[in-house]
């Protein structure tokens, strides 16, 4: 059997990043990528933030190929025809270097790969890999179609569906609770339109996230974030939620769910932010929302698990990550295997040193202090109740009807009483202390 020192599967994020530090060391590695190119798989319309990340490869994001550096963040509160907009805009955002960036994920895997190969790293497209090859309790490679191919080590990045990890019983097979669904659509617009829109400076960035009258109350949300000569909108709902909406549904409304971008597109809100434009792509993609209390054993025999494939990825209400993470934990992998090569000892307690590095570094520690979200989003009202509410008060502030005016604050406080002075808040805020 063919063999190689080791086997990267996956060609995204962490696996791109474990080969990259593999390479750069002289570690003989293959990266086996199932799509035509690193990329064409990796759907993700958004965000990365660099400023955990910039110790890691520091000769990389120099030359990285970015969208824009995010200088405004947004919260939008979509109520019953009403919305209220929270707009963050900070010189820190933006200060050199950029606390994060928006990204195509298609343009920016195909770069990786490319710096991959420079470096003499293998980035094999086109390889759908079948099976992780087991002897003896150890993981010693793989199987793509007839071929094995052996390694001392398979770094495990194969994504968030983990459909070979759980079938060589590495990690359990996902469920619903722990994941959602996300739709986006990439729509070009002019790059004057998008900094007229957002309000931005020349290759400044935008990032907004819709709550509220987008996912027909179940556990999600809009986002849109804004490309250089696109934007990136999309909606992200949980899989629990959208099955038990399917179940309940008639059969006339089976495809509900499906059809809750071009609802999204269609509110009085959002068409003018696309106005003009052309819709350029369109994707879903499974997203890993399932906190710490969902990521397996990090390391074994043989074998490393990194990125989506590991859970590594965190919804914390106002801030969504993951590549990151999947970056961080790629880079720490390679340094593990690097640790290993040298002992000559790809066991699972050669190869701990993983593991200890992800729970002494941000990304385990993150996901620690963000415990408790998961369950703590599983309470529809982030999704109905607030929204709606916020956005009612503020109307109502605002409004100046053909009567008397009542005072500012007897209108405030009516209704402060009438949407959040009420068990439910009580609890609500209770629960939330834990995050």
């Amino acid at each position: 059997m063919e063999k190689v020192e080791c086997i990267v599967v996956g060609g995204g994020l962490a696996g791109l990043s474990a080969a990259y530090g593999l390479a750069d060391a002289g570690v003989e590695v293959m990266v086996l990528e199932r799509g035509d190119y690193s990329g064409a798989k990796n759907v993700t319309g958004g965000r990365l933030y660099a400023s955990p990340i910039r110790s890691f490869y520091p000769e990389l994001w120099e030359e990285a190929p970015f969208e824009r550096a995010v200088a405004r963040e947004l919260v939008t509160m979509l109520g019953d025809g009403a919305q209220t907009t929270i707009e963050v805009a900070s010189d820190r955002f933006t200060a050199d270097p950029p606390q994060s960036y928006t990204v195509l994920r298609a343009r920016f895997d195909q770069w990786l790969a490319e710096k991959v190969g420079e470096k003499g790293g293998m980035v094999v497209p086109n390889m759908k890999v079948d099976a992780l090859l087991r002897e003896e309790g150890r993981i010693i490679g793989i199987r793509a179609g007839e071929d094995e191919i052996g390694a001392d080590v398979v770094i495990v990045a194969e994504g968030v569906l983990r459909l070979l990890s759980s079938e060589a019983g590495l990690a359990a097979e996902p469920v619903d609770r722990d994941h959602a669904l996300g739709f986006k659509e990439v729509i070009e617009l002019p790059p004057g339109v998008i900094e007229d829109r957002w309000h931005l400076n020349p290759g400044e960035g935008a990032a907004q996230l819709f709550l509220g009258n987008v996912t027909d109350g179940m556990l999600g949300g809009g986002f849109l974030y804004t490309n250089k000569e696109s934007i990136s909108l999309g909606v992200v709902v949980g899989m629990k939620a959208m099955r038990e909406r399917a179940e309940k549904a008639k059969p006339q409304d089976a495809s509900e769910s499906y059809q809750l971008l071009d609802r999204f597109k269609a509110l009085p809100q959002i068409r003018p932010l696309v106005a003009g434009g052309t819709v350029a792509e369109y994707s879903a993609h499974a997203i890993p929302e399932g906190g710490i209390a969902a990521v397996p054993k990090l390391a074994g025999d043989g074998y490393l698990m990194a990125g989506d494939a590991a859970g590594l990825a965190l919804n914390a209400l106002i801030t969504v990550r993951g590549m990151d993470f999947a970056i961080a934990s790629g880079y720490y992998a390679a340094e593990a295997v690097k640790a290993a090569k040298a002992r000559a000892d790809f066991s699972a307690a050669g190869l701990a040193g993983y593991e200890a590095s992800l729970r002494g570094s941000f990304v385990l520690k993150d996901l620690q202090t963000a415990s408790q979200i998961p369950a703590f989003m599983e309470n529809p009202r982030l999704f109905t109740h607030y929204p709606r509410a916020v956005s009612r008060l503020l109307e109502q502030i605002y409004t100046v009807g053909p009567g008397p005016t009542p005072g500012l604050f007897k209108t405030a406080w009516g209704g402060i009483r009438r949407d959040f002075m009420n068990t439910g808040t009580v609890k609500d805020a209770w629960s939330a202390r834990r995050i």
